[in-house]
């Protein structure tokens, strides 16, 4: 058997916000559902999240005009309270988040291997404006 070796994307913002409200507009369900979309014809209209080592989340992206939508989430392997969230997606692909604190700012920083349908570039910048996304709504709340 082989393993593949998938090409790993990294993206990051500094979120001119304490760690504490970053961490908490990141992981709830509530917050979740205003930023986790990568364009302003999407939503986010469900998200649920049980954020523990073996806990499960998943979030709902869909067109608005319901013309398309998909389930993203996965399980997470390990939770370390405003420094660390890392996971396995459904396809079993993973991702990590880092959370530092810059003077009276939060940089994150995001890494997650890329699948296999879609440019790496493509992919870089779905995910980038969808962080960009949780930037603005985290700033501006």
């Amino acid at each position: 058997m082989t393993t593949k070796t998938r090409t790993a994307i990294t993206i990051e913002s500094t979120v001119q916000a304490p760690v504490a409200k970053v961490w908490d507009y990141w992981n709830k369900p509530e917050h979740i559902t205003h930023w986790a979309f990568a364009s302003d014809d999407w939503h986010a209209p469900k998200a649920e999240n049980d954020l523990r080592t073996g806990g499960k989340f998943s979030t709902t992206m869909a067109a608005k005009d319901g013309s398309f939508s998909f389930e993203f989430g996965g399980e997470y392997t390990d939770v370390k309270e405003h420094k660390l969230i890392e996971y396995t997606m459904g396809d079993g692909r993973k991702v990590s988040v880092l959370f530092t604190t810059v003077e009276d700012a939060t940089k994150v920083v995001e890494t997650f291997e890329a699948e296999d349908e879609n440019p790496v570039e493509m992919q870089r910048e779905g995910w980038q404006t969808i962080l960009n996304n949780f930037k603005k709504y985290t700033e501006s709340h």
